[in-house]
C-alpha cells in the first residue's frame, strides 16, 4: 500500500499510523514477528497484519488500546523524522492551489528536506505528472529517494542532489511550477524562469524572514514576473465551551425587547395623556379618580382582546402595567428560582489557546507571461 490510493487490509510490509491519543501518533513499518513498545502497552505486529485500516486493537497486556491508521501525506507531515524545518498542510494547501497543480502537472521543487511538500506535491500530480526534486545535501537526498521508494511514490518524484544556486537545475524541458524552499531563493529565480513555460508558469518561494521576500520580490520584478503576491497563513486554534451567565435584572418597567420604557408619557404603566377618556380631569385633587377615569374608555369591554393573564390591556394598566410592560423572555435553557425570577442561562464562548504551535513564514507568488515575438 503507498500513499497514492486507499486501502482496507494491513499488509506485511505496510507503513501504518499509530494513533495513541490525541496529538500523539507513530509511524510503524509492519514485519511478521516484529513487537513495539508504545506508552500504551506493547504491539505484536503479527496480530496488526490482516486488520482492516481504522480498527482498535489492544496491546499486549489489555490494559490499553491504539487505532491504526491508513498513512496520508497530511498524517506523514505530523509524523516523519525531522531532518531539516518543515512546511505544514495550512503552507502546503495554499501552496497546491496558488500554483495551480493538477494531475499531470510538471513540477520542480528546491530544497527536499524531510520531504514534508514532496508527498503532498506527488499525490496532487498522480498519475501522469512529475516533480523533479532538488537538495544539495547528500545524505538528505540520498534518504528521501528511500522514503519516496518505500511510500510508492518514487515512478512520480526524480530526486537530485545539487546546488541550485551556482549550478542551476540543469533539466532542458520546461515546467509548469517551481517551488523555492532556499535561503537565498533570489539567486535562483533567473534558474528559474529558464525552465518555466512562457504562458503562465508559476513560481512560490517560502522565506521565513520579511527581509528575504524584499529582494526576492525586487528580483522578480527585474526579471518581469507578474502578479507578484505574498501571502502569511496563520492558524489559531479556539477552545469553545458552554458557561452559565447571571440573567440580568433590567427592572419593573421593561418592554419586550428588554429595554427600560422612558419618556414623558411613561408613568408607572399608566396610559399617555392622549388616551384619557373625554370628559376626566389630569389637575391636582382628582388623581385617584382621574386615574380611574383613564382606564374606563367607550370601547364595551367585551370587545377589547385579552392578554395572557385573562385580563383586558386597560385592566392591566390600571393593575400597575405587569402585563404589558413583560420581562424579557428567558433564553432556552435559563433556570429560575422558587419565585420565578431568573438567575441563570447558558451560552457559548470560545477562548484562543494560550500557547499555539507554529512558525514564521511568507509565500511569495508569481507568474511569468512572456508575449511572442512580433506581438
Amino acid at each position: 500500500m503507498g500513499f497514492l490510493g486507499y486501502s482496507d487490509v494491513i499488509r506485511d510490509g505496510d507503513k501504518a499510523i499509530v494513533y495513541l491519543g490525541y496529538n500523539a501518533m507513530m509511524p510503524l513499518k509492519l514485519s511478521h514477528g516484529t513487537v513495539t513498545q508504545t506508552r500504551r502497552g506493547a504491539l505484536r505486529h503479527s496480530d496488526i497484519i490482516g486488520k482492516k485500516y481504522g480498527c482498535r486493537l489492544s496491546t499486549l497486556s489489555g490494559k490499553g488500546y491504539v487505532h491504526l491508521l491508513q498513512p496520508t501525506p497530511e498524517l506523514w507531515t505530523l509524523n516523519l523524522p525531522h531532518r531539516t524545518q518543515i512546511l505544514y498542510f495550512a503552507d502546503i494547501s495554499l501552496i497546491t492551489l496558488q500554483l495551480e497543480l493538477k494531475p499531470g502537472s510538471v513540477v520542480v521543487e528546491s530544497g527536499t528536506g524531510s520531504g514534508s511538500v514532496s508527498h503532498a506535491f506527488a499525490r496532487t500530480i498522480a498519475p501522469s505528472g512529475h516533480l523533479h526534486t532538488f537538495e544539495f545535501h547528500e545524505q538528505r537526498a540520498q534518504k528521501a529517494r528511500e522514503d519516496f521508494e518505500e511510500h510508492g511514490i518514487s515512478h512520480l518524484v526524480t530526486v537530485a542532489h545539487r546546488d541550485v544556486l551556482e549550478q542551476g537545475f540543469g533539466i532542458d524541458f520546461t515546467v509548469d511550477a517551481v517551488f523555492l524552499d532556499l535561503p537565498c531563493p533570489w539567486r535562483a529565480l533567473s534558474h528559474a524562469k529558464k525552465i518555466l513555460k512562457r504562458s503562465g508558469g508559476k513560481i512560490c518561494s517560502f522565506s521565513p524572514c520579511i527581509e528575504q521576500v524584499q529582494r526576492t520580490c525586487e528580483e522578480l520584478r527585474s526579471l518581469g514576473f507578474s502578479d507578484i503576491s505574498t501571502l502569511e497563513c496563520l492558524q489559531r486554534n479556539f477552545e469553545h465551551r458552554t458557561v452559565t451567565l447571571p440573567y440580568p435584572n433590567l427592572g419593573k418597567n421593561t418592554t419586550g425587547d428588554g429595554f427600560k420604557q422612558t419618556g414623558p408619557n411613561v408613568d408607572d404603566g399608566c396610559p399617555p395623556q392622549d388616551n384619557v377618556a373625554v370628559g376626566t380631569s389630569m389637575d391636582g385633587g382628582q388623581g385617584e379618580r382621574d386615574t380611574d377615569a383613564a382606564c374606563r374608555t367607550s370601547t364595551p369591554e367585551a370587545a377589547l382582546p385579552l392578554n395572557r393573564q385573562g385580563e383586558t390591556d386597560q385592566e392591566s394598566d390600571c393593575n400597575g402595567g405587569e402585563s404589558r410592560a413583560k420581562r424579557p423572555r428567558l433564553s432556552e435553557g435559563a433556570t429560575q428560582d422558587k419565585k420565578g425570577a431568573s438567575q441563570s442561562y447558558p451560552t457559548k464562548c470560545a477562548v484562543p489557546w494560550k500557547d499555539m504551535p507554529g512558525h514564521t513564514g511568507f509565500l511569495t507568488f508569481a507568474t511569468l507571461y512572456i508575449l511572442p515575438s512580433g506581438s
